[in-house]
């Protein structure tokens, strides 16, 4: 068992939670490796047996950004050490993002700096009303650099600059009208009743059907809209064309539930 993240199974659902509550679940060296191999194994788990993943914080905050020990100690690193430390950031956020099953964020206390960049690679973002967010770099003299290519396709780059360059802390409500919170909710106990219905949701979707429709988003990046065109009828056409597509349709016209629904 890890001492900094816990991965347990609940069924086709992965529960990973940040588990440094002294540190409101900062990331240091560890985490980051730590995140960034539970998300590698998840990629290669075929869609029937892990159908989401939720992440989730430990104590009284989801994630305040970098833990200051590790921050101390990039003090005495070189631009080379600096840039490969910025890498291995990337690097999990990017592992996380490119997540094939959806990923469902439970956010309460704070999410700050890297916090943030967690929320901007989740699927989904639940919050209860008394989180407070930021993109607070600017306040130690650095900046919101690794997390922004993630952060910028949820919130635009309006509010970015509004938000990147002051530093400042705002609450839920904002983080959901610039779109890096889906969803307020007024305590952690309907949080966690919302989070459990938004998990039913997914499992009521067709396992690759749901990966199909995540995938498609992220494969329409940077393409011009003809290629868009080309890639959707190209993925609904096979969809349509899967057992996946047939027994659901079939279901569909034959009133019952598809296979892959759980028992109500």
């Amino acid at each position: 068992m890890s001492a900094v993240l816990s991965v347990r199974r609940d069924g086709p659902v992965a529960r990973v939670r940040l588990d440094r509550p002294e540190v409101h679940n900062a990331f240091n060296a560890e985490l980051i490796a730590e995140l960034t191999e539970a998300f590698a194994a998840f990629a290669s788990e075929p869609a029937d047996r892990l159908r989401a993943v939720v992440v989730a914080g430990s104590g009284p905050s989801f994630c305040a950004g970098a833990d200051v020990a590790w921050m101390r100690a990039s003090l005495d690193l070189s631009v080379d050490e600096n840039e490969a430390d910025a890498r291995r950031l990337a690097d999990m956020l990017g592992t996380i993002d490119a997540c094939p099953a959806p990923v469902v964020a439970r956010v309460q206390g704070a999410a700050l700096g890297g916090g943030m960049g967690l929320c901007a690679v989740s699927d989904i973002v639940l919050a209860t009303a008394d989180c407070r967010f930021g993109f607070t770099e600017t306040r130690l003299g650095i900046m919101p650099a690794v997390i922004s290519p993630f952060v910028l396709p949820k919130i635009g780059e309006s509010a970015a600059r509004a938000l990147f360059l002051t530093g400042e802390r705002f609450g839920a409500e904002r983080a959901r009208q610039i779109g890096l919170v889906h969803e307020v909710l007024p305590d952690e106990a309907a949080l966690d009743a919302r989070l459990d219905a938004v998990v039913g949701d997914l499992l009521a979707g067709g396992p690759t059907a749901v990966r199909a429709a995540k995938a498609v988003i992220r494969d329409q990046r940077g393409l011009d809209a003809r290629e868009a065109q080309g890639l959707t009828v190209e993925r609904i056409a096979a969809q349509r064309n899967g057992a996946e597509g047939q027994e659901g349709l079939s279901a569909f016209l034959e009133k019952r539930d598809p296979s892959w629904r759980p028992s109500r």
